[in-house]
């Protein structure tokens, strides 16, 4: 049975699945198989032909991923998408499909540290530049483009800078050139809309706030089925020109009569096919799980952690508290334009002691957890200069927004009572 709601609380509980039509099992089944068993030679034909659509390998599609993959489209409004097996995975199949060894694409310098190191030094080392610029003068990417750029990336609510990114201003700019935008909304889900703005693809960490629970890795790439990708055929080669590695497939061409999937469809059949990034049945189940309670937690979410700032910005030992609720001017439009649906639950601070009080707290917490997550139900802290963000040097740690002073918190969702008490106890002893 199709759903056919808008509302997130209803497409995260329904969009994708009903019940399994041999068992009338409720809960979506895990797939647990490596192959699937073809009905006779011609239907394996059309399957890897593309004429049909089914399960070939669990390395490519998997019916427990399927639903989840269906889940997340519907809920950001998106064609298709396909879960991998980390949000880096996701990170960087979203730039291999589309740019190869001699390309470019423009990233802003707003960056999760392991996404900065993919893009400054894995990708480039596989002959693909990534050219960083400040997102505070959109302009910016539209000076860094040239006739080898394939995309524009940035993260909505970058981490841990937490400076929210000018979605629609880039994404014009990018159109107008036939570039791409792709959003990384793993800080943002459902708080932001990246697609209703004009960014063409989004991606998460399914790991953090769409899972929640803290024990399951994986990614996704959503396409927004908004992009066209055949306006200038030359700026997109891998969309529009014979793919070798596809019997001379052409992407925009071969698709075409099943919608605006080229995007998504190469993503799975060639990159996720070659380079095997494929997520777990197990994991696309547990993520399921906690995707169907995300529109209650990230509420949750925010309404602590804008507790935890009113708190921090009280205290005398703490001098500086970056969350978006405090932006001001430009920032502070941007924030109150994208985050429609919240803030968030990343909040960062700066001691006055510096790195050694950063460590101090750190050490004190009792009931927070000193780990390298974020989006999980329970609250987390972190010290990137030293973690996160260790490999970057010190000038890239700057423009990226980590000092040697600088704490993340993820605020969970436990009763804001303790989490302030944790936070006070641990403050008085980083002294």
């Amino acid at each position: 049975m199709a759903v056919h709601s808008k509302h997130p609380e209803t497409l995260a509980l329904h969009a994708g699945w009903r019940a399994d039509a041999t068992t009338g099992s409720v809960a979506v089944p895990i797939h647990q198989t490596t192959s699937y068993q073809f009905n006779s030679p011609e239907h394996a034909a059309n399957l890897f032909a593309l004429k049909e659509f089914g399960n070939i390998y669990t390395r490519i599609m998997n019916p427990t991923t399927d639903v989840l993959e269906q889940r997340l489209a519907a809920l950001e409004g998106g064609v298709g998408a396909l879960a991998v097996a980390s949000g880096q995975a996701a990170s960087a199949l979203s730039i291999q499909n589309l740019a190869r060894a001699g390309d470019n694409v423009v990233a802003s310098t707003d960056l999760y540290g392991g996404t900065w190191n993919l893009f400054a030094n894995t990708l480039k080392d596989q002959g693909i530049e990534v050219r960083f610029v400040d997102p505070a003068d959109p302009q910016a990417f539209a000076r860094a483009t040239d006739e080898r750029t394939r995309a524009y990336y940035a993260e909505t609510l970058p981490n841990p800078k937490l400076r929210v990114f000018p979605i629609a201003e880039v994404a014009a700019i990018g159109r107008g050139f036939g570039i791409p935008l792709i959003m990384d909304n793993t800080a943002a889900p459902l708080l932001a809309r990246p697609f209703e703005h004009g960014a063409a693809v989004v991606i998460y960490s399914t790991t953090k706030y769409i899972g929640g629970h803290g024990t399951s890795i994986g990614g996704v790439i959503i396409d927004g089925g908004n992009f066209d990708w055949q306006a200038f055929p030359a700026r997109q080669p891998l969309l529009n020109t014979p793919d070798a590695s596809y019997h001379g497939a052409v992407w925009t061409e071969a698709v075409k009569p099943l919608g605006p999937i080229a995007y998504i469809i190469r993503a799975r059949v060639v990159l996720l096919r070659d380079l095997g990034a494929a997520l777990s049945p197990f994991n696309a189940f547990q993520i399921i799980q906690g995707l169907e309670t995300l529109p209650l937690r990230i509420t949750r979410h925010s309404e602590n952690a804008l507790a935890v700032v009113k708190f921090l910005s009280a205290r005398a030992d703490v001098v500086k508290v970056i969350h978006p609720s405090l932006a001001k001017g430009f920032e502070k439009e941007r924030a109150d334009k994208y985050l429609s649906g919240g803030m968030g639950g990343l909040v960062g601070f700066e001691l006055a002691g510096g790195r050694e009080a950063g460590a101090k707290f750190i050490s004190a917490l009792q009931m927070f957890y000193h780990v390298a997550n974020i989006g999980d139900a329970r609250s987390l802290a972190i010290h990137p200069a030293s973690t996160t963000h260790s490999q970057m040097p010190a000038e890239e740690q700057r423009a990226a927004g980590v000092s040697e002073g600088y704490v993340r918190l993820s605020i969970g969702l436990e009763h804001i009572d303790d989490i302030l008490a944790d936070l006070a106890q641990a403050l008085d002893q980083a002294k």
